[in-house]
């Protein structure tokens, strides 16, 4: 029998922690649930950790902030954030300050749970590698110059009026372009179009 992977969680929703804690160890995972980064980081040492899933607006600390502090601190954790519907500007930032992934509330389980058997396989290569950033530079080798331009806003993390008011086009043709570049590049979520754009240097 394999040992129970032990996935940590930082969340001020007490709710929302007993729902992740209930999902996780239902689906084999030891857990361990804390308020705050702060209450996080001041016990952190006590657990050993596969990987952590932290809201990214909170109380205190931020998600942005954990990740970038566990960086400074050369601590080697996969970190998942959770996101509201209007922060992919921070996920992005925290995606290039190392996080290994976002996921928008609300989400399905299964959604998590594949961010999380993802962000646990071994990372053998990182965005600074050659060999990723020539793969990146592939999938994004057929987009259009139009849809360069929406993805470059997207990496900045404007929403879609923003980019549309920059480009001088509708939001709704913003959303076109958005679904253009999600089937182009043959991903399934917003964070994997930007570890793509991310890693080929946009």
């Amino acid at each position: 029998m394999t040992a129970r992977r032990t996935i940590l969680v930082i969340d001020d929703d007490s709710a929302m922690r007993d729902s992740l804690a209930f999902l996780l160890d239902v689906n084999g995972f030891s857990v361990a649930t804390f308020e705050t980064a702060t209450d996080f980081l001041d016990r952190f040492a006590r657990h050993a950790v596969d990987c952590v899933i932290s809201d990214i607006r909170m109380p205190g600390m931020s998600g942005l902030e954990l990740v970038r502090k566990l960086k400074a601190d050369a601590i080697a954790c996969p970190v998942i954030l959770m996101t509201g519907h209007g922060d992919v500007a921070l996920a992005v930032e925290a995606m290039k300050a190392g996080a290994i992934d976002f996921i928008e509330k609300p989400f399905e389980d299964e959604t998590l749970l594949r961010a999380i058997r993802e962000a646990l396989q071994p990372q053998s290569t990182t965005p600074a590698d050659g060999a990723v950033r020539r793969d990146a530079e592939t999938r994004l080798a057929d987009l259009s110059p139009r849809e360069r331009d929406v993805l470059r806003g997207l990496v900045a993390g404007k929403i879609n009026k923003m980019i549309a008011h920059d480009l001088g086009i509708s939001p709704r043709t913003v959303e076109v372009y958005r679904a253009n570049l999600m089937a182009k590049t043959n991903v399934r979520s917003m964070s994997e179009l930007m570890r793509i754009a991310i890693a080929a240097g946009l």
